[in-house]
């Protein structure tokens, strides 16, 4: 009968599918026999196994025939359903060997477990590494013999595997822990445990065996520190502790030599499941390098404000003692001069900590534990502990008395000669440090230079007193000497601004006489034409004079700006034309000998600076091109736009962006390596004395950084310099050009009354006529003084119009100022000859005030004062 259409045995009620596929199945040809003859414990067992919702399978008779549930049909994936009633060696040849130790065991009676057993089986057509764990036992008959085996299988694949992955992920952590370029450790519970400490954390703390002992036990140095302290509270509080720049002063073994660290670190609170605090972690780095060369810096910035400041060698030397001491935080520091051949130490002046006795005096040098053959070849001396270095065992107990357990002594050299030597000492043993070396080395050398450049300055003054006091026959050469470097001094006042004008003397000489001229012939030919009655095409005349007045009066504006004398701010600024305004001015300046090239780029960018200051600057830079070429040459003024990317930005020290450059170019003598290196420092110039200040480039320089550009040189030895000023571009509104002055009409006034101070009597007598023919009740004054008397009468004055500079002791801002007080709110027009704002009080006018510069137009007069007439 076909198996296919009998009911299913009873015993498979309920087995799910894979029940009915049991029941279905032919197991004649097994060793089972039919399904409906099964032995009862066969058919007990299997409705077991069906009813399971755990992966099983029975393996019947020696060659292992397989009957398995729903839930083990899932795990073989695709060798299911081809698994039920196979033999389990060819139904999983893959693991063949593994099943027959399995079948041979439990058909002897024995048991096998397996946890997370590792099997590689092809369940889907293809090899798959899996993990299980596996329960076999014995299947017996109704005699208790072992019929079969019962398989328990539970895959664990998802488990061990995300084992895997988390121990993994710490042993990950655990390297990173190890290796991290930060110092690490663990503390756990209220007393601080050290748990955890990755090598950089041994290293801060002097590889000292911490793991498992409290931080108390084990660092006691960062107990007197306050760090224990630190850790409390964030234990107690829950908040993280953050530190910059902590000063960690380590001492390994008592007594031995403290070594200082500076850290950045933050103390963060650990919790545990119930949200309670019950560890912390610490995690830093060292910066002590950052924190050193800042200390460095600034304590060399200080000294050089101080140096430059101070005059004799004992203040020099005292304030160098002084901010080297405190640096270094030592008990003492000191700069004394040497003896060589009485081996004498002299120390005028030195600083000491609270408590700490002076050396200032003579003393042998050899007492103070200093071997001086050693300091006469150069050789920097540093002790860490004066009781255990033997140049200094002999002495220490000296040494000690005076506070200076460990000592650095720095020879100063002089011209292959042990000059002066500049000393620190602490009263600790403490190791010196490189970065404390080089800084007191460095304080030694500039305090060397200052103290014998102020030492021979004294000399200087002091042989002139003698000079003068010794031969009244030279007084006269005696003051020549005097003013000589009283102008000197002056000239290093006004730095490159008068260098500056001393250049352009000659053009602005030949200019104005040419100007006066035009204004005299036109003057002459007007004379000469009304005597004849002749009135046709004097406009041509009178207009060649007006132009001439107002190139003039440029030209004067011009001056006054290189001098610095007017209100200077930063504007936009098209280069192009700027440097077109100076051709003629430049050309005058480099003489016949050179010839000029001006190069100008088509669709200038806009910058934005102060525009006397750049006039100036380029200024500067053609006269030093000149005076590279004295047998003549070519210059060349180019201006260019320049995108800078990132790495040309980098070469030029900026920032990565839009710029003008602005280029002067010579083929000169060029300069050397060494030059270009200094070229910018305040005072150094390579032309011979009198020639110029060393202020020039300096002066550049500055400008242009503060603008926020850059100059950079580009020069070989006999092949020329280029100077190139490279400026940011400006993008905002752009400049109104510029329009010839058009005569404005005249205004007239409704008979207020005008006081004029103007000490020259031409313009104010020509104020006074055109005011009055405006309708304005005009008063004249010559001097302040006068003026003062009209402004205290009861007279009526409703605007005041001044000169700037008057005689009589009073100029026009006091006799505005003085008149505002009688006057409160009076108007004030000013007028001066020099430019603008600069002669008004460094350009700051109160409201109601206004400024005329002269030369002026009438009608512009006549303006202003209806301007500051009307309500």
């Amino acid at each position: 009968m076909d198996a296919a259409n009998l009911e299913p045995p009873l015993f498979l009620t309920g087995g799910g599918e894979l029940a009915g596929l049991i029941a279905r199945y032919d197991w004649s040809s097994t060793e089972l026999g039919p399904i409906d003859q099964w032995p009862d414990h066969v058919k007990v067992a299997t409705a077991l196994m069906l009813r399971s919702q755990v992966p099983i399978v029975m393996l019947w008779g020696e060659p292992g025939f397989m009957v398995y549930n729903d839930a083990y049909s899932h795990f073989s994936g695709l060798r299911h359903p081809q698994l039920l009633g196979s033999e389990v060696r060819k139904g999983w040849p893959e693991v063949a060997d593994f099943n027959d130790q399995v079948m041979t065991v439990c058909l002897a009676g024995g048991h096998l477990r397996f946890e997370d057993q590792e099997l590689v089986l092809h369940r889907n057509n293809r090899a798959e590494q899996v993990w299980m764990n596996l329960d076999y036992s014995p299947l017996l008959d109704l005699n208790g013999r072992p019929v079969g085996v019962m398989a328990i299988v539970v895959e664990t694949t998802a488990k061990v595997q995300a084992l895997r992955k988390v121990h993994s992920e710490r042993e990950r952590m655990a390297q990173l822990f190890q290796q991290a370029p930060s110092f690490m450790t663990m503390l756990r519970g209220s007393a601080h445990l050290i748990e955890l400490a990755n090598p950089n954390y041994l290293q801060l703390v002097g590889h000292r065996d911490v793991i498992g002992k409290t931080v108390a036990q084990a660092l006691p140095d960062a107990v007197e520190q306050g760090y224990l302290q630190w850790l409390d509270e964030v234990y107690a509080s829950g908040q993280a502790h953050t530190a910059r720049s902590a000063r960690y002063a380590t001492q390994t073994e008592p007594g031995g030599p403290i070594r200082t660290r500076y850290l950045d670190f933050v103390f963060q609170p650990l919790r545990n499941e119930a949200g309670q605090v019950d560890g912390i972690f610490v995690e830093g780095i060292d910066v002590t390098d950052r924190v050193q060369a800042e200390l460095k810096r600034d304590s060399l910035a200080t000294l050089g404000e101080r140096l430059a400041a101070l005059s004799t060698p004992g203040e020099l030397a005292q304030a160098a003692s002084e901010i080297l001491g405190q640096a270094l935080k030592a008990s003492r520091a000191g700069y004394g001069s040497i003896d060589e051949r009485g081996e004498t130490l002299t120390v005028d002046r030195d600083w000491t900590a609270p408590g700490v006795a002076t050396l200032v005096g003579a003393a042998r040098w050899r007492d103070h534990g200093a071997s001086i053959d050693r300091l006469q070849q150069g050789e920097l001396i540093a002790i860490a502990d004066v009781r255990l270095d033997a140049r200094t065992a002999s002495t220490a107990g000296a040494l000690e008395l005076q506070s200076a357990r460990s000592l650095v002594h720095v020879p100063i050299m002089e011209n292959g000669r042990l000059a002066a030597v500049c000393f620190v000492h602490c009263d600790r043993v403490r190791e010196w440090e490189a970065h404390e070396l080089d800084l007191i080395r460095e304080v030694g050398q500039r305090t060397r230079v200052s103290v014998e450049r102020a030492r021979g300055h004294i000399a200087l003054l002091e042989s002139e007193a003698r000079l003068r006091e010794a031969n009244e026959t030279l007084e006269h050469k005696v003051e020549q000497r005097t003013a000589e470097l009283m102008e000197i001094e002056s000239h290093f006042r006004q730095a490159q601004k008068m260098e500056a004008i001393g250049q352009l003397t000659g053009g602005l000489a030949h200019d104005f006489n040419n100007l006066l001229g035009t204004i005299s012939n036109s003057l002459q030919i007007l004379k000469m034409r009304l005597a004849q009655g002749r009135t046709d095409g004097l406009e041509r005349y009178i207009g060649m004079s007006e132009d001439s007045i107002r190139r003039a009066a440029s030209l004067t504006h011009r001056l006054l700006a290189f001098s610095r004398r007017q209100t200077l701010d930063p504007k936009p600024i098209d280069a192009n034309r700027l440097v077109q305004g100076m051709e003629d001015m430049i050309r005058r300046t480099m003489g016949p000998l050179i010839d000029i090239e001006v190069v100008g780029a088509g669709g200038l960018w806009l910058t934005k600076a102060d525009a006397s200051q750049l006039e100036n600057s380029l200024l500067n830079l053609c006269i030093n091109a000149r005076d590279a070429m004295p047998q003549g040459g070519r210059l060349t003024i180019e201006t260019a736009n320049k995108w800078l990317d990132e790495r040309a930005a980098g070469e030029r020290d900026l920032p990565h962006g839009q710029y003008v450059s602005l280029c002067v170019t010579d083929t000169g003598t060029g300069m050397s390596a060494d030059v270009i290196e200094r070229i910018f420092d305040p005072f150094y110039t390579t032309k011979p004395l009198g020639m110029g200040t060393g202020m020039g480039l300096s002066m550049v320089y500055g400008f242009v950084r503060q603008s926020g550009g850059q100059v950079r040189v580009y020069s070989e030895v006999g092949m020329g310099t280029t100077m190139c000023l490279y400026l940011p571009r400006y993008t905002g509104p752009g400049i109104d050009d510029e329009e010839a002055p058009r005569p404005a009409p005249m205004q007239t006034g409704d008979g207020e009354t005008v006081l004029v101070v103007e000490d020259e009597w031409g313009i104010r007598i020509m104020i006074e006529e055109v005011l009055t023919d405006s309708g304005y009740r005009v008063l004249t004054a010559e001097t302040g003084p006068a003026a003062m008397k009209l402004l205290d009468s009861a007279a009526r004055i409703d605007l005041l119009i001044t000169d700037v500079g008057l005689p009589g002791g009073m100029n026009g801002r006091q006799v505005a100022d003085a008149a505002r007080i009688r006057r409160a709110g009076l108007k004030v027009l000013f007028i001066t000859g020099y430019a603008d704002n600069a002669a008004v009080g460094n350009g700051h006018l109160d409201p109601g005030m206004a400024v005329l510069t002269k030369p002026f137009e009438i009608s512009a007069l006549s303006s202003r004062v209806k301007a500051l007439l009307s309500p």
